[in-house]
């Protein structure tokens, strides 16, 4: 729980000091998005039958411009159902495990606006495994070689219609799902959301709470 309110704080550490930066002319805008995870893994140890897991991701997501209206950065906040399935054959029984397991993901993108409808996203995402279970022919087991922290890169592409967007996007994790597997997250997302709170002003802050392992900041809009 630690690690998820620690990651939540980190998001709103990047959202608010990058508003701090931006003029007080520019728009920012918040909103929510949601829609379907296609997720599989780079084959790696796994040499037979990969299938992917399909599910869901929701979440929030932040516009602040940086350069005009064409440039901005977008930093997001995910909860992201992932995994596979794994399918092989071991002293002539077929045997099928399926991989869950739930992150949350913090993407921190470059936005390129291509006109009034395309834009194109890119940057690093960083995530935390908050679940997992693994079943094998119907019967759970335990795993403790899976890892914790997940860090990859994300592009994507959206439509975008007034405070309407349709998005997809591709991530590919950089470090291995399971400990000297070889093996890494590939996934694939389409999804659609909302903008909402545009037209904030950033006027100063007010208040600034520092501890060990958490910064809260509030600003006065």
């Amino acid at each position: 729980m630690k690690k998820v309110i620690l990651l939540l704080t980190s998001f709103i550490s990047v959202t608010a000091f990058s508003q701090e930066e931006v003029k007080s002319s520019s728009d920012a805008k918040f909103g929510i998005k949601g829609g379907l995870n296609y997720s599989s893994v780079t084959k790696g140890n796994f040499e037979e039958g990969l299938d992917p897991r399909t599910s869901f991701y929701i979440g929030f997501v932040g516009e602040i411009p940086l350069i005009g209206n064409s440039i901005s950065l977008q930093p997001e906040i995910l909860y992201s159902r992932q995994g596979f399935e794994n399918n092989f054959v071991f002293l002539g029984t077929n045997y099928k495990e399926e991989y869950q397991v739930d992150y949350i993901n913090i993407p921190v993108l470059l936005k390129l606006k291509a006109g009034n409808v395309l834009s194109f996203e890119g940057g690093p995402q960083f995530g935390l495994k908050i679940n997992e279970k693994v079943v094998s022919n119907n019967s759970e087991v335990e795993r403790d070689d899976i890892n914790e922290f997940d860090t990859a890169l994300a592009g994507g592409v959206s439509l975008n219609f007034n405070e309407f967007f349709i998005s997809g996007r591709y991530t590919y994790s950089l470090n291995e799902i399971i400990k000297d597997s070889n093996s890494k997250n590939s996934v694939f997302q389409v999804g659609v959301g909302v903008r909402f709170w545009s037209k904030i002003k950033y006027k100063r802050v007010l208040f600034l709470l520092k501890s060990d392992s958490l910064r809260f900041i509030f600003y006065r809009l």
